[in-house]
């Protein structure tokens, strides 16, 4: 007889987001009537730029001609797409990016779950907390945190980095050395960034350990202050320790069509010299087919003079709606953080108040939808996060119920 992976069997309980899609299913069964705004999960609002559909329906017609149609795409990805990742994501910020270290996907979701594969299963990582719940998922299916203790929603075999309202949201360096670090800047959930100067420390801190930085860069376009590293590789030395996931969903709005990336250096090895590119590429090559020659076209097009700057209009969008959560929570006296350099606002729930008592709060008394800070890890209790993905009008008009509670 057939048995499972028993590792899948450690997993707690349901997925946060499945969870709130179940609650949130059974409310509008019980309220016919109600009109439900969500500002929890992160998906976008805003169509697709004009510049990408144009470029997606181009694209379509090459197709549909038996001269030029493309089949299977490049291991790696498209040429066109991967040089203009390495122009507009790298060398316009001082940074050397070879075509053969990027690794076009269909998403850093994919990535974030499978770059583990390539680790030894010995290895330890350490998280921020609260942390995207794809980080540990991924790992606790390969067998890598131990086991799960419901009494504190720890893993025993994972270095939590407590990132609270008093260290800014900024991890500090852990006690214990890890052999894989997770960092995601601007943060999911938390909204919060740190300077170059903090990533440098932690380049530098990863350099000496011989440890490995899994920097996660999906919500770098919505940086809006100085001195805050768009990429890792601003920092010296980072070739040699980080591997960064890149996302078209957020900045470009490609949550429905799927495109990504991945970057890792020549540079970075092991500890006998072999090259995580190679074993990336070998992985990347056996398991995936590549991305949609169509959806990269629209890919190349973000690039384009237009795609730049129909999607910064969009960033805009969404940066204004923060900007309407974020003061109109902070005026009705709720503690806030987030929303300045990310679409994400992460408030303190009221005191006594659990995070998904006040999930249940919005939900029954205003029909609106956030997310528990408590499913992104033990320091989540106490928080909750919103999203500014919606419309400019839903935003407004949810604020408005909150402001009625």
């Amino acid at each position: 007889m057939f048995k499972v992976n028993d590792n899948y069997l450690k997993l707690p309980g349901s997925y946060l987001f499945s969870t709130i899609g179940r609650k949130v299913r059974e409310y509008k069964e019980s309220n016919p009537d109600k009109e439900v705004i969500s500002l929890g999960i992160g998906d976008v609002t805003q169509p697709l730029a004009p510049s990408i559909i144009k470029s997606i329906h181009e694209a379509t017609d090459e197709m549909a001609d038996g001269q030029t149609f493309k089949g299977y795409a490049p291991d790696l990805g498209y040429e066109f797409l991967r040089s203009a990742i390495s122009i507009n994501d790298y060398k316009s910020r001082g940074v050397d990016i070879a075509l053969d270290e990027i690794f076009v996907s269909d998403g850093a979701k994919s990535d974030s779950g499978n770059i583990q594969e390539i680790f030894s299963v010995d290895n330890k990582i350490a998280v921020c907390d609260p942390v995207y719940p794809v980080y540990i998922d991924a790992n606790a299916m390969a067998g890598r945190t131990g086991d799960f203790n419901a009494d504190t929603s720890l893993w025993s075999n994972v270095i939590y980095m407590p990132c609270t309202a008093e260290n800014g949201f900024a991890p500090e360096l852990p006690s214990e050395t890890p052999d894989i670090i997770y960092l995601c800047f601007p943060n999911n959930p938390t909204g919060a960034t740190i300077s170059k100067d903090q990533l440098q420390k932690w380049v530098d801190y990863a350099n000496s350990v011989k440890a490995v930085i899994i920097y996660d860069a999906a919500y770098e376009a919505y940086i809006s202050e100085a001195n805050i590293a768009h990429t890792i590789y601003e920092c010296e030395g980072a070739k040699t320790c980080a591997i960064e996931l890149k996302s078209f969903s957020k900045n470009a709005g490609f949550t429905g069509t799927r495109l990504g990336y991945t970057v890792i250096p020549k540079e970075l090895k092991d500890e006998n010299g072999v090259m995580l590119n190679s074993l990336w590429a070998r992985r990347h090559g056996t398991k995936f087919n590549g991305a949609p020659y169509i959806i990269q076209r629209a890919g190349e097009a973000v690039y384009s003079e237009a795609g730049k700057r129909e999607t910064k209009a969009q960033i805009d969008y969404y940066m204004n709606n923060a900007k309407i959560i974020r003061d109109g929570l902070a005026d009705i006296g709720y503690t806030v953080f987030g929303g300045v350099n990310a679409p994400y606002i992460w408030l303190k729930t009221p005191e006594g108040v659990s995070s998904w008592q006040f999930f249940d709060l919005l939900l029954d008394r205003a029909s609106v939808v956030g997310t528990p800070g408590c499913g992104f890890g033990p320091s989540g209790e106490g928080y909750f996060r919103l999203t500014a993905f919606g419309t400019t009008e839903n935003t407004i008009k949810a604020l408005g119920r909150i402001k009625n509670i």
